[in-house]
């Protein structure tokens, strides 16, 4: 009789703290700042990127003279301008089906095919990068005249 009283007290004691627990709802809060996080994570996070980058900056930027500036300006012009030489071999109103355009020991090849259009680059030390474009249609600019 003393075992079912002790057993019963056992089960009243802890059915009564059953019911005062009550459910609460939970809620996400985000670790990072940018998304509504706790400012103070943002040196943390930072830190953590940085050790983990794998594209290290190779340092400070040059302090390159008005000269040099000028130079790498006008390279860079004389390039654009022999980029759309060739992209209006490939795509202008009077498009080649093949040709080759040299400069500075970099070759440039382009083939125009039925479904697509390669480009092959390649550079002084020979090596190559291969491009390759899908043509709308599938038609070939030398059937596009007649």
């Amino acid at each position: 009789m003393y075992k079912v009283i002790l057993c019963s007290a056992t089960i009243c004691a802890l059915m009564a703290i059953a019911s005062s627990t009550r459910a609460q709802q939970l809620v996400y809060t985000p670790v990072n700042p940018a998304f509504g996080g706790n400012p103070f994570n943002a040196t943390q996070l930072e830190a953590d990127a940085s050790a983990q980058n794998q594209y290290k900056s190779s340092g400070a930027p040059k302090n390159l003279t008005d000269a040099q500036l000028f130079a790498q300006q006008l390279q860079s012009e004389l390039l654009a301008g022999l980029a759309n030489q060739v992209a209006q071999a490939i795509f202008g109103p009077s498009a080649q089906p093949s040709g080759t355009f040299s400069f500075g020991g970099e070759t440039v090849t382009f083939v125009r095919s039925l479904g697509e259009i390669t480009v092959n680059i390649t550079d002084a030390s020979g090596a190559t990068t291969v491009i390759t474009l899908p043509t709308a249609g599938g038609s070939s600019a030398s059937s596009a005249g007649g």
